[in-house]
């Protein structure tokens, strides 16, 4: 089974060439350690309530891109809510991208390529080898969004997640989106991290915006 940081870089690869469909950095680093915190959630060594988010086992995983994130959170000595977790972990986003790319190459699901660009900086490129994981991720999430059952705890994760990052866009056609957004809206409520996540990301473009555009 795929992280859930896998499964969202597996979303952010454009179909052809191999490179990212853009996202604002700030949002996407966000959107990675929460990422790792529902992971850690569902794997029963961390909960949540509205008010704070705390540690229910202190036993390691043994999953190196799960206790990046939850060593940190097992060695504090003091009690945070899940919104400072995510801001706090999103500083180990470079580490995560980085072990859940080496992940997906050392799978076959994807292969590492090296591109020279103007002859002096150098590019990575990781085109698909095996699609059949992308194609799952997002036959999952349109049999969710088109359907009114009771998603999983996994299905609401990622949904949560791809709607986080804004990577909704990039999926769904523009009368998709339309058709779609009351069930997104609808599913990403189910659970509390995701909830955090996408607020943080949202305070983030907030305050972005204001910088850019300050009122008068």
């Amino acid at each position: 089974m795929l992280s859930f940081a896998e499964e969202i870089l597996l979303l952010l690869l454009e179909d052809e060439g191999g490179r990212f469909v853009h996202v604002p950095d700030l949002s996407l680093r966000c959107v990675l350690s929460g990422s790792v915190l529902m992971d850690l959630a569902l794997a029963d060594r961390i909960d949540t309530d509205p008010e704070s988010l705390y540690v229910v086992d202190k036993t390691p995983t043994g999953d190196d891109l799960l206790d990046l994130v939850f060593h940190e959170i097992a060695d504090s000595s003091e009690t945070r809510d899940a919104g400072y977790w995510v801001s706090r972990c999103a500083r180990l986003s470079d580490d995560i991208k980085r072990i859940a790319l080496n992940r997906l190459v050392d799978r076959g699901i994807l292969d590492r390529v090296e591109d020279k660009f103007l002859w002096v900086f150098r590019s990575r490129r990781y085109p698909l080898i095996d699609g059949r994981m992308e194609r799952e991720v997002k036959l999952r999430i349109m049999d969710i969004l088109l359907s009114d059952q009771i998603p999983d705890p996994r299905d609401v994760v990622i949904v949560g997640l791809v709607d986080a990052c804004g990577l909704f866009k990039h999926l769904l056609s523009e009368r998709e989106q339309r058709r779609c957004r009351e069930r997104i809206l609808q599913v990403r409520q189910m659970d509390l991290i995701g909830r955090v996540v996408n607020d943080s990301v949202r305070e983030i473009e907030a305050s972005l915006a204001l910088a850019l555009h300050p009122p008068f």
